[in-house]
């Protein structure tokens, strides 16, 4: 389990889930924060196998926007490029490799959130 940290877990408990008092509306301010702070595109890395992903640790792709709201009430998918074609993938599988400060971040509170074992 990730460590504890007091600068992250405030930002997600102002910036994330203020006012959610339920699963429904935790997963909705994780996909807004995600789907408004993210910028799209950009290339990420493989860090973790997923058997609901056909990708390879160390496989790099092109992070081209987040999946709708319904593929994310459970977790955060992302939509990547893949075969000439679209593949949404969990979020916590991928890390940022451009140099996008705010997008960074957010993918860090996200790998935060569910290294920590938190749930919607």
């Amino acid at each position: 389990m990730i460590e504890q940290s007091e600068e992250i877990e405030d930002r997600i408990l102002m910036d994330v889930v203020v006012d959610a008092y339920d699963k429904e509306e935790r997963a909705m301010g994780w996909f807004y924060y995600i789907a408004e702070g993210l910028e799209f595109p950009f290339q990420a890395k493989c860090i973790t196998k997923k058997a609901m992903s056909p990708l390879k640790v160390g496989q790099e792709v092109t992070v081209v926007d987040i999946a709708s709201a319904d593929d994310c009430e459970s977790k955060i998918f992302v939509k990547i490029k893949y075969d000439d074609d679209g593949l949404a993938v969990p979020l916590e599988q991928l890390e940022i490799l451009d140099d996008k400060p705010d997008s960074k971040r957010i993918i860090a509170d996200w790998h935060y959130w569910i290294g920590r074992g938190y749930e919607y």
